[in-house]
């Protein structure tokens, strides 16, 4: 038996067939659609013709918003507003002939690292996604803590300042280039975070102080995340964290804090996570694999 997997980007819709040990035995990916017709007849195509070749036992979903999977609604907005605030699972179900699971894209990506990744030897697990925005997932037991109103994990919220600035204006990719870039008095879209760390190594200055400060927020996240939640493990995941001084980096803040809160003892481990976009994928299907317990 196999599971299928699809992972539904704005962009994108990525699908697997898994194993129940999480082999990739076949992988592809479609556009997706504008609307909700051909966003069910993409989906059933590729089910179609996968069922030829593998005996599929069920659908497993990786989606962007606001996922309640018990529900089977998905809140929230995202880029495919035909997706949202209607009982989606049950169309799928019916659309697919499978049983249907599904999760939130981050939420997915923390599994995945949970299951096989980086965090797969460890129980409680916080997983930070650095990109346009700062997301992520809090993973208590192996199983996402998704909280009483589906944000759990939504730590780019955190207030960092007086001004009511968040994390995520704070420390995301999307914001590090729009600061240098205003501080630089162009356009806040003239440059992007790849183009930051290139002035950075150039030895420019603004691109140096605006690169530490989003290490530093980031830090100071984690810390006062392991002192609320006290996870195992922080997995840092987007794009960013592909960089070999990146981990390393908020590793060097966090001590920097520690040294300075003489009474906090704990040290938080940190690392990159390890599948990239597969973790989506991966995840989703471990998440079917726990319904079914």
């Amino acid at each position: 038996m196999a599971i299928l997997g699809f992972d539904v980007g704005g962009s994108s819709i990525k699908f697997s067939v898994m194993s129940e040990e999480g082999q990739i035995l076949r992988k592809g990916s479609i556009l997706t659609p504008d609307n909700l017709e051909d966003f069910y007849s993409e989906l059933v195509a590729a089910k179609e013709g996968l069922a030829a070749a593998y005996e599929l036992e069920g659908a497993a979903f990786s989606l962007p918003g606001a996922v309640d999977d018990e529900a089977g609604v998905i809140g929230g907005a995202s880029a495919l507003p035909y997706i949202h605030d209607f009982n989606i699972k049950k169309a799928l179900e019916e659309k697919l002939g499978l049983p249907v699971t599904m999760e939130n894209d981050a939420n997915c990506a923390a599994l995945g690292e949970v299951w096989l990744g980086a965090a797969k030897y460890c129980q409680d697990v916080v997983f930070l996604v650095i990109g346009s925005g700062v997301g992520g997932a809090v993973v208590k037991g192996r199983r996402v803590h998704h909280g009483c109103h589906l944000h759990g994990g939504e730590f780019g919220f955190m207030v960092v300042d007086d001004k009511g600035t968040v994390l995520s204006e704070a420390a995301s990719t999307r914001a590090l280039a729009e600061h240098v870039a205003l501080a630089k008095g162009m356009d806040k879209d003239a440059l992007n975070g790849k183009e930051v760390f290139e002035l950075q190594a150039n030895g420019d200055k603004i691109a140096q102080e605006t690169i530490e400060d989003m290490y530093s927020q980031l830090a100071r996240a984690v810390y006062n995340i392991q002192y609320s939640f006290d996870p195992e493990l922080f997995v840092i995941g987007g794009a960013i964290s592909e960089r070999e001084d990146f981990v390393e980096n908020i590793t060097r803040h966090l001590h920097a804090i520690l040294d300075k809160v003489g009474i906090a003892r704990i040290r938080p481990q940190v690392t990159r996570a390890e599948f990239g976009n597969a973790a989506n994928l991966i995840g989703a299907v471990y998440h079917f694999l726990q319904q079914k317990q």
